[in-house]
């Protein structure tokens, strides 16, 4: 069994009596989010809390699944489970010094004929998903300009670091960045690295997650756009970098937006 453990986890789960894989692969606590059943397999998620020394409270994620595999190139037959490839991500990011959550415990068996995984993360308390907050701004308007500028800035860096990386996000939505401190110094934290993987080269994964993003943004002006393309190339005024990958990610929302507007025409 492969089992990755910290010191941390090993107090919390001494307060819960769940410190091996069995204990935490028969606890019923109920599901935070219903499993996602398919192939045969099955993924869920679990909250739990945790007394932690100082009479606090950790909240934790526990995540398990069986025969939920994904296949890689260097296992396109046998696969990999999901976890496994998340865990194998959040490591890498953790490395690069991308922020992301924050990994307790993850181990993975195979038992007769069923391969078994558990990721446990802390929670990611007083953090809200920019899908949320765009959902706000739609509803009573934009932050201030000051505000916006911070975010993007930040969001930007934490972009290009990841893409310096050669990391691919695969997935860079507002629903997976999440925010703590929006209005003072924005803490942001990257989710969903199930499908991230290593890019050919940077301008690959610039390209590929840049274009999500930017599509997904909806209630951000052009301006804040700009302003992000300029922090993301680390310049202060538009020059043929800024300018040519603009251009790059305006061709592509408007390729994929006529692309959608074919599928719907009888």
């Amino acid at each position: 069994m492969h089992e990755f453990v910290t010191e941390e986890w090993r107090l919390l789960a001494r307060t819960g009596d769940l410190g091996d894989f069995d204990a935490l692969w028969q606890l019923d606590i109920g599901w935070f989010e219903e499993p996602n059943k398919r192939r045969g397999g099955w993924s869920g998620v679990s909250r739990l809390e945790l007394d932690s020394p100082g009479s606090t409270r950790t909240a934790v994620f526990i995540k398990r699944q069986q025969n939920h595999l994904t296949r890689t190139w260097r296992q396109p037959l046998q696969g990999i489970t999901t976890f496994r490839r998340e865990f194998d991500n959040l490591q890498w990011l953790y490395s690069a010094g991308v922020p992301t959550l924050d990994v307790l415990y993850f181990a993975e068996r195979t038992q007769g004929k069923d391969r078994q995984a558990i990721l446990v993360t802390r929670e990611l308390t007083d953090y809200v998903s920019l899908a949320d907050y765009q959902r706000l701004w739609l509803e009573q308007g934009l932050p201030h300009r000051s505000v916006r500028n911070r975010l993007m800035i930040k969001l930007a860096g934490i972009a290009r670091q990841m893409h310096e990386h050669h990391v691919q996000h695969n997935c860079f939505m507002p629903k997976h960045l999440f925010i703590r401190a929006l209005n003072d110094d924005p803490d942001i934290r990257l989710l969903d690295l199930e499908k991230a993987k290593r890019a050919l080269t940077v301008h690959q994964a610039t390209l590929r997650d840049l274009d999500t993003l930017n599509r997904r943004i909806s209630c951000l002006s052009t301006t804040d756009r700009l302003r992000f393309l300029l922090a993301y190339c680390g310049e202060r005024r538009v020059n043929d970098d800024v300018r040519s990958l603009w251009v790059q990610l305006v061709r592509l929302m408007k390729k994929k937006s006529a692309g959608r507007q074919d599928r719907k025409t009888p």
